[in-house]
């Protein structure tokens, strides 16, 4: 017998109004014995439509309501979805039952894997864990394959790292945040988005534009943040293994326990190995590195319904190994020697953070919150004779108050923070070692009558000891002209100080000169990036022979007032130097998503991209950067069965328009390439077959069209000449790959 009470409830001040237009409540967990703490990032939405929204911290929701639609659902992960038949403006308060503890489960529909929201001010994608099971997922740089929002590129013909780019712009751009704590910065660019493994991913967050403030000043062309699973709603036991023809293995853990009422805890590990040496293109280099990977993760998790807290800590250990070069290299032997070419880049990260939150049990609309993280990471690494060594100690807090204006449809968001970066760098014979401290206050002021206007409004105002003193504005708006359609507006500015190494890593895997203007500036005697991003955006909800679809179009501009150009056009060398003239970045997408037949649905998307930065050779396209891009997803599932078991199918295809590259003309002839590549497409795809609810198996496919580019190494004859780069990549090294796996849920 399901145990849940559906309960009418009285506001707990007058303040707030009774909306004769909406349906308002709170989503709380079934064993809760306090009415006042709810369940925060639950769906609520209505059947059949368009209509939804999250719950905010403190478990509260607000949602049109509409005569048309009488069927509301409510789901949240580790939680059995509901379905409430509403009829009329009112306010409820409904329990969710645990997964795991009910006897008889109903479901009446299921959330989509990738939502859209209607009703934010903020362009924001939300990629939940189906999602994420279209494609092996093995880590976060590996988790946009199937997301239309989010490009990926190739970063060098070594290290098989993928670079993620948003709005035509890489991901030292992107603010890329761990549950709102910046994660993905410094001396983690290069490598960071392998760090997290894929299972450890409960959803992510894809905003474009300008951000909220409450988050900083760094995020230029947009934000990624990534919720972590839930020790409390997670799985107790979950096991994934993962095996490919390349040679790489993959197993991650996961070790979920109850301690009390309050308290629960999560052990996760993740370890992945590659020790097979492969060479398909025959050119006598590793087509992916050597690798070896241990990270361990505990994560404790606080709640009391009765007082109001909440809380997360999180600790992590890692320990990352990679050697790439030529096949017969030997560290123990042919290191900074020029016998054989090779590279190791080993890396040491800890990283710890808080998180705390206290909802007022008087006053359910007001919450404040704490955030806090230390991190501690070192790579040790050298590229042929290039050495590239870096530490980066970073500590951050942000402290932040939620409460309302008058009645609950004017909040506002204050708060401080507070941010210590310290760097020891060490390029060749040179050190870059520099401490950076910024402090800064900001507010934000939200208006929101859900059913037509929406609007945020951000300032706020940092002090940075080489940045210095400077504003941040960011504004959205939310308008609703008709029926299942947004149409949005936003602006804002982002401003940063470009770790130019850490962040172009490829170059020291080249024989290339580093050539760097100090023009006095304050970060590497170059001046702090600054840019202006400005988009628009609109979404479209319809119905197409009784089944449902969204069209969605967007466009947005960045552009820099200043920014550290990365010069590439001269081979025999890389230059870093302060914009004179103009740089820009425009992104155009044309999105639609539509259940073709019964649990087959279909999303595709055209992209254009038109980025141009003066050079010191003049305005030139940005190399390794199609202007079109195409892009298509079906995935397929049959009906669950009683027991759970299904087959899942999916397809995924890419297509990337012609490529700049960079200018190689002064080469000799043998080691010159065009001025263009051609367009290619790339297909993956993968099958699940799932036996019940505590077992499945997938295997799959990527690069099933066996695309690789020709000659990834230039000068690959001869590595310790003046010719050789292996930074110029604009498609795959490895060809057609074929994996495996299975996962377990107890």
């Amino acid at each position: 017998m399901i145990k849940y009470k559906i309960l009418l409830y009285i506001s707990l001040l007058p303040l707030i109004s009774i909306s004769q237009e909406k349906v308002e409540g709170m989503v709380m967990q079934a064993d809760s014995t306090d009415e006042r703490q709810g369940l925060a990032g639950a769906s609520v939405y209505w059947m059949d439509s368009q209509l939804g929204t999250i719950t905010k911290e403190d478990g509260t929701f607000t949602i049109p309501f509409s005569e048309k639609y009488d069927q509301l659902i409510i789901s949240y992960v580790g939680f059995e979805s509901d379905t409430l038949t509403i009829r009329a403006p009112q306010k409820v308060l409904h329990r969710l039952q645990p997964s795991n503890t009910l006897d008889e489960v109903v479901v009446s529909q299921e959330r989509d894997a990738m939502q859209k929201t209607y009703f934010s001010a903020q362009n924001v994608v939300v990629v939940n864990s189906a999602e994420l099971l279209k494609a092996a997922c093995c880590n976060l740089s590996e988790s946009f394959e199937t997301n239309p929002a989010i490009d990926v590129n190739f970063s060098d013909a070594l290290t098989g790292t993928k670079q993620i780019q948003m709005l035509g712009l890489t991901s030292p751009y992107l603010m890329i945040t761990q549950e709102n704590i910046p994660m993905v910065r410094g001396a983690s660019q290069a490598f960071g988005l392998t760090f997290t493994p894929g299972t450890w991913v409960e959803s992510i967050q894809i905003t474009k534009g300008a951000g909220s403030v409450v988050n900083g000043y760094e995020s230029i062309s947009g934000q990624i943040n990534t919720e972590l699973v839930k020790p409390f709603t997670d799985k107790p036991i979950f096991i994934n293994g993962y095996a490919n023809l390349n040679g790489r293995l993959e197993l991650n853990t996961h070790l979920n326990r109850k301690l009390s009422d309050t308290w629960s805890s999560g052990l996760y590990v993740h370890a992945n190995r590659r020790d097979r040496k492969e060479d398909k293109n025959k050119d006598g280099f590793l087509d992916a590195p050597l690798a070896n990977q241990i990270n361990i993760m505990n994560r404790w998790q606080y709640q009391n319904p009765r007082t109001g807290w909440v809380s997360f800590i999180n600790i992590r250990f890692l320990n990352d190994e990679k050697q790439v070069g030529q096949t017969d290299f030997d560290p123990s032997i042919h290191k900074f020697t020029t016998q054989v070419w090779g590279s190791e880049i080993n890396t040491r990260r800890f990283d710890s953070s808080l998180k705390l939150g206290y909802v007022f049990p008087e006053l359910p609309f007001q919450s404040f919150g704490f955030q806090a993280s230390y991190s501690h990471h070192k790579q040790d690494s050298y590229f042929g004779f290039n050495r590239y060594d870096i530490t980066h100690k970073s500590m951050y807090s942000n402290i932040i108050f939620n409460s309302i204006i008058g009645d609950t449809q004017n909040k506002f968001k204050t708060g401080a923070t507070l941010a210590y970066d310290v760097y020891d760098e060490l390029v060749n014979s040179q050190n870059f070692d520099r401490d950076d401290n910024s402090v800064g206050a900001f507010f934000e002021y939200s208006f929101d009558n859900l059913e037509k206007l929406n609007l945020t409004a951000g300032l706020r105002i940092d002090t940075h000891n080489r940045l210095g003193t400077f504003i941040t504005p960011r504004f959205h708006l939310r308008y609703t002209p008709w029926e299942k359609a947004s149409l949005r507006g936003s602006f804002g500015r982002g401003k940063r100080a470009a770790n130019i190494y850490a962040e172009n890593q490829q170059l020291f895997g080249s024989s290339r000169q580093i050539r760097l203007e100090d023009e006095g500036g304050t970060v590497y005697g170059l001046d702090p990036e600054d840019a202006w991003n400005y988009g628009v955006s609109f979404l479209q909800g319809f119905n197409l022979f009784e089944r449902k679809g969204n069209v969605s179009v967007d466009y947005y501009r960045t552009d820099f007032k200043n920014q550290i150009v990365v010069d590439w056009e001269n081979p025999r060398e890389i230059s870093f130097y302060n914009l004179v003239g103009k740089s820009e970045a425009n992104s155009f997408q044309l999105e639609v998503n539509y259940e073709v037949l019964k649990n087959l649905d279909l999303r595709t998307a055209y992209k254009y991209y038109a980025v141009q930065t003066d050079y010191k050779a003049g305005r030139l396209q940005k190399p390794l950067q199609a202007k079109h891009r195409f892009f298509v997803n079906l995935g397929y599932e049959t009906t669950a069965k009683e027991d759970g078991s299904q087959w899942r199918f999916d397809y995924t295809l890419h297509t990337l328009g012609e490529q700049r590259l960079p200018n190689t003309s002064i080469n000799p002839m043998d080691y010159q390439l065009d001025a263009y590549v051609n367009p290619y497409s790339l297909m993956n795809a993968q099958i699940t077959k799932v036996f019940n609810k505590n077992f499945e198996v997938y295997v799959g496919g990527e690069n099933l069209s066996d695309i690789t580019q020709e000659n990834p190494v230039l000068a690959a004859d001869d590595p310790f000449g003046v010719h050789f780069d292996t930074s110029i990549v604009y498609a795959p090294i490895m060809g057609r790959m074929f994996y495996g796996g299975f996962r377990i849920n107890l």
